[in-house]
């Protein structure tokens, strides 16, 4: 037998002993049939597709029931319709009231509690390894069971909770929720399916990211050709209209120059004029006594 049927065979020997059993758990989460089929589905898929690390876990079980109540609890399924929710919860009706008002209750708890009473209650697994799964304290995950059975107890009075010690408590409701009969019939995938579609799924994910990386190659490749192999300064624009406008302005300024320069001559000149004309009278009026 090759290392690969061996690996086959020891997780179809997973899936027969425990799928049926994480099903139903998956259903008491959800209340949606469809919905705790996939969520096993997935959670298996997921181990095949990481079973050389699944195999040597000291709890194959715990790591795929771990996966199955993630993907049973995502908040994004509260968006789908709730058709198929009630549907399911017509067909838990079972011979008493109790019973029928039973998977309602569990429903209308918080999902961590929700969580904590299954893993206790009907898994049965200790304080210890439930927290140790939930990822809390020992005493956080005792405060969330106790709050869980109280609300069961004033949701569902036919269960005969109340005044019961908790070890009582935990006895009850296994018992009872075991045996709602939606529950019983809640099956799982078959093993070879959950094997090939992993395998088909990997595949597909395996192409997608070829494809991908091909893609971005090509766009690179495109944008690279396309792109010149340097660069080349835009040119820039002549300043012809700073010339234009300072030469008139120094023009004007030479003229106003020139002006006041002949006016300063014309200035001089007749202030020359003048004073000869006085020097002139003056030597005239000092000759005018010789004439005489």
């Amino acid at each position: 037998m090759t290392q690969r049927e061996q690996a086959a065979t020891a997780f179809d020997d997973l899936h027969t002993r425990h799928a049926a059993a994480l099903t139903q758990q998956a259903y008491l989460l959800t209340g949606r049939p469809w919905l705790a089929r996939r969520a096993v589905e997935r959670g298996f898929r997921l181990a095949w597709q990481r079973w050389p690390e699944v195999a040597v876990d000291p709890d194959p079980v715990g790591w795929v029931r771990a996966a199955v109540y993630e993907y049973a609890l995502t908040p994004w399924h509260r968006l789908c319709p709730g058709l198929r929710t009630a549907r399911g919860l017509r067909r838990a009706s079972a011979a008493g009231p109790s019973d029928r008002a039973l998977l309602p209750a569990l429903l209308r708890l918080p999902a961590p509690y929700r969580r904590v009473l299954l893993l206790h209650d009907v898994v049965g697994l200790g304080p210890a390894e439930t927290a140790a799964e939930i990822e809390a304290s020992v005493p956080a995950t005792a405060a969330r069971l106790a709050h869980a059975r109280e609300r069961l107890a004033g949701l569902v009075p036919g269960l005969g909770l109340d005044g019961q010690p908790p070890a009582r408590q935990g006895e009850i409701l296994r018992a009872r929720i075991t045996a709602l009969p939606a529950v019983a019939r809640a099956t799982p995938p078959a093993a070879q399916d959950v094997r090939s579609g992993s395998e088909r799924s990997a595949r597909l994910t395996t192409r997608a990211v070829f494809g991908g990386t091909g893609l971005f190659a090509l766009v690179t490749l495109v944008m690279m050709a396309l792109t010149p192999d340097h660069y080349t300064p835009p040119e820039r624009a002549r300043a012809t209209a700073a010339h234009t406008r300072t030469a008139p302005a120094r023009h004007r300024g030479t003229e106003a120059r020139d002006h006041r320069n002949a006016a300063r001559d014309q200035r001089n000149a007749a202030r020359e004029q003048g004073n000869a004309a006085v020097r002139k009278k003056i030597r005239q009026a000092r000759l005018a006594p010789e004439l005489r």
